[in-house]
């Protein structure tokens, strides 16, 4: 079955390619990328139609089935297999993080697969168990730049919702002066869906490290502040 249905979801693919979208699809990475040329809105619903057909299998040959398709280095096979990672979220284990963490060190190369990851699939996790958040503490200070993404990255939804704020600022401390720029949108990415919620509280973090703090992450930070916050944060000391 499962050559059957890998084979398979390759040819569908292979069959909505858009050849416009494909030739434009690098210039969103810094890094190389493998695409077939698929818009996000068909490989969802691609993921969607073949989840269907072996929603009924153990979870850890779901997740088999996965790694197989993240074999490929292909970002559409990524995206169907974090997506059916997804859709298992309620049946979580603890274990599971071991299973993640192998991702993102072996497969995830490209902000779009490290963000799809981690907004969804391991972001659920950490709402599941939060003891975990230490884990994405470990992260922030790995050498893989895209664990350091993971690292703010994973707390975008549950920021947005108000949630971990202290756990967020410890993430943000731990980045601060990340000299990578997908790392500095990342965690600057989280503090503006903290913002939503606790835009005081974020404020105030920005201007005690606005000095040190890159110019990128600190702009995403205050994204969604009133003008008048924002003006003060952007003025230089």
């Amino acid at each position: 079955m499962k050559v059957k249905i890998l084979s398979e979801i390759r040819a569908t693919l292979t069959k909505q390619v858009d050849e416009k979208y494909r030739d434009g699809a690098q210039r969103y990475f810094k890094e190389a990328v493998k695409v077939y040329g698929v818009r996000n809105n068909i490989v969802g619903r691609i993921a969607r139609q073949y989840f269907s057909e072996i929603k009924n299998l153990p979870k850890e040959e779901i997740f088999n089935l996965c790694a197989e398709l993240l074999k490929s280095n292909y970002n559409e096979d990524a995206y169907i297999a974090f997506e059916w990672s997804y859709y298992l979220r309620n049946k979580y284990a603890p274990d599971d993080l071991i299973t993640f963490e192998h991702w993102l060190n072996e497969y995830v190369n490209t902000w779009a697969k490290c963000d799809t990851l981690c907004n969804h699939t391991i972001g659920s996790f950490i709402e599941s168990y939060p003891v975990y958040i230490s884990k994405l503490k470990q992260w922030a200070v790995a050498n893989n730049l895209w664990l350091r993404r993971a690292a703010a990255v994973t707390l975008i939804i549950p920021a947005k919702q108000g949630k971990f704020l202290d756990d967020i600022f410890k993430i943000a401390d731990l980045l601060l002066t990340d000299k990578e720029d997908l790392v500095q949108k990342g965690y600057g990415w989280m503090l503006k869906e903290a913002s939503r919620q606790h835009q005081e509280e974020v404020f105030e973090y920005v201007m005690q490290h606005k000095t040190v703090m890159p110019r990128t992450a600190l702009r995403y930070a205050i994204e969604k502040m009133p003008d008048d916050l924002r003006h003060v944060a952007m003025v230089k000391e």
